[in-house]
């Protein structure tokens, strides 16, 4: 009995430690669509191509991360995540001290800066950084709650800091910028930054000392999948729920990313109460992941997935048809005021809380898409990592439409993605290759 005692004692130390790094994730991605706003007030186009940056890299590094923990190991894989994330933080700072002045090529005969292009660079490296750290915390953190019940309770848990997290960073970016003007650049934020590096230095030295399991990799089940006529591409609730997944981190990141971009543009808000009120998105995505790890165990994946969708769909329509000029007052930040109620158009309400919407969608969609697939899971869920890029190429592509036709307008994407999850929660999510061999 004492030794058990001991045992789980000791694991408290690494499961902290998982849960800081999946807070950490949130913390670094989330910083790309507010930081936005300085460089769209420089170049129109520019506003979710730090966004895009980001998110590039998991399509890159998705399956490469993790052949690379299978092969040193998660502790490494995670040293190797957070000094990547360091390097990434001091470019994005060392694109405040280059001149604005140094043009580096043009784009439609505007001059495009090397400012700009260091600052791309230094997001996708802590692309890189977020998308090992996510290889790494989802499996540890269900190992060490030993599977099943226990270890996606982990998950959720880790979860809902990473939604704590991602409330923070536009808060604080917004706070920092205050009114973006001609003269905001990334100096303005270089607290954050510095605060970023200091927790990537914090976490390395912690990483560095605490022991975690290590657990080996089946090579024989990976054998088996290599030989095997089948791959996780044979299943068809797969294939559709990758891309799912791909249109999933779209939404999530774009309703909130583009109602920035929308209030920072209102004449009567700005970019710190545009911060503000986009942070109660991810807010709700905590209070939805919190009461979905508390009734998923009576009500069914599918079930929620079906009724978040609708009710999603539902919300963005509402918000995209009431005029701007109908308005709610709503929680905010401004320099002279401090925090306060502020008058935003009722929209906003409509757009943040979808966040309660969003939150149940990754977790729902993973597990329906792997149901079933036995021995190809882990395949799957390099595949899935990969996806994760959809959340820097459809808010890019949601952007170039709300400058073709208004920031609301630009919701109707939205909505086309929404309707295609409510199709996978409700058919495309079965699987009917139940006779291909898994074991």
């Amino acid at each position: 009995m004492d030794n058990k005692q001991t045992k789980q004692k000791v694991a408290i130390v690494p499961v902290i430690t998982m849960f800081f790094m999946f807070a950490m994730i949130s913390f670094v991605t989330n910083m790309a669509a507010p930081f936005g706003n300085i460089w769209k007030n420089h170049y129109e186009w520019a506003g979710m191509l730090g966004n895009m940056m980001n998110f590039l890299a998991y399509l890159i590094m998705g399956i490469p991360a993790g052949k690379l923990m299978a092969r040193i190991g998660y502790k490494k894989t995670a040293l190797i995540a957070l000094g990547v994330g360091f390097c990434g933080m001091v470019v994005q700072y060392l694109s405040s001290l280059v001149g604005a002045e140094t043009a580096t090529f043009t784009v439609g005969g505007e001059p495009v800066m090397l400012n700009f292009i260091i600052y791309l660079l230094g997001a996708f490296i802590c692309g890189f950084c977020v998308c090992m750290l996510n290889t790494v915390v989802n499996p540890m953190l269900n190992l060490l709650g030993g599977g099943g019940n226990r270890g996606n309770q982990l998950i959720q848990t880790g979860g809902t800091l990473n939604s704590l997290t991602g409330t923070l960073t536009p808060l604080l970016v917004g706070t920092l910028i205050g009114t973006v003007t001609s003269s905001t650049s990334m100096s303005h934020v270089a607290p954050l930054l510095f605060i970023a590096m200091g927790v990537f230095a914090v976490a390395f030295v912690v990483m560095l000392f605490v022991s975690i399991p290590e657990p080996r990799c089946n090579t024989a089940t990976g054998a088996s999948v290599v030989k095997s006529r089948y791959s996780a591409w044979s299943f068809r609730h797969l294939v559709l729920g990758v891309v799912a997944i791909f249109f999933y981190v779209g939404i999530e990141v774009g309703i909130p990313a583009e109602l920035n971009f929308y209030l920072t543009d209102d004449p009567l808000c700005g970019a710190a109460i545009g911060g503000a009120v986009a942070a109660v998105y991810w807010l709700l995505m905590m209070v939805g992941r919190a009461a979905s790890a508390a009734i998923s165990g009576k009500v069914s994946t599918r079930t929620q997935l079906s009724i978040v969708s609708l009710l999603a769909i539902v919300l963005i329509v509402v918000a995209i048809i009431i005029p701007s000029s109908v308005r709610v007052s709503m929680p905010g930040y401004s320099v002279a005021d401090g925090f306060s109620m502020f008058q935003v158009p009722l929209s906003a309400l409509f757009l943040v809380l979808c966040g309660l919407c969003t939150s149940l969608m990754w977790g729902g969609i993973f597990n329906l898409s792997v149901e079933g697939l036995g021995k190809y899971t882990e395949q799957a869920s390099g595949i899935f990592m990969m996806m994760v890029v959809g959340g820097g190429v459809m808010p890019l592509i949601q952007d170039a439409i709300a400058g073709a036709i208004g920031y609301m307008g630009s919701y109707w994407l939205v909505v086309a993605m929404l309707a295609y999850i409510l199709f996978y929660a409700l058919a495309g999510s079965k699987n009917v290759n139940r006779d291909i061999p898994v074991d």
